[in-house]
């Protein structure tokens, strides 16, 4: 019975569910602050090191926000892939934005 059950509660991997919408939109938008925290980081500029903190803080908060939310595990349409991707994807541009404020302060 919990066999069919678990089954059950899966869906496809080609399946777009909302959960899977949102952890996709968070590590994408964590991952364009980590590109521009390392944009920043190659090149002062304070707009992008404020666009890498910002996107990287969303990014993790709406990772761990899916990841609260999520039922069950990887393959069951909750976004929890998705979730931990945006949380990785965040904490980078955090750290490299940070980096790059860190380097601003020390040239200037």
């Amino acid at each position: 019975m919990s066999v069919r059950l678990l089954l059950a509660e899966s869906v496809s991997s080609s399946t777009l569910t909302t959960d899977r919408l949102v952890a996709t939109a968070a590590a994408f938008v964590a991952l364009a602050g980590a590109v521009t925290g390392a944009l920043a980081l190659a090149r002062a500029s304070r707009r992008r090191t404020v666009v890498a903190l910002s996107a990287g803080a969303i990014g993790v908060l709406v990772g761990v926000l899916v990841l609260a939310t999520a039922d069950g595990g990887p393959g069951t349409g909750n976004g929890v892939v998705g979730g931990y991707a945006a949380i990785v994807f965040g904490l980078a541009a955090v750290v490299l934005g940070g980096l790059a404020v860190a380097h601003s302060r020390r040239a200037a």
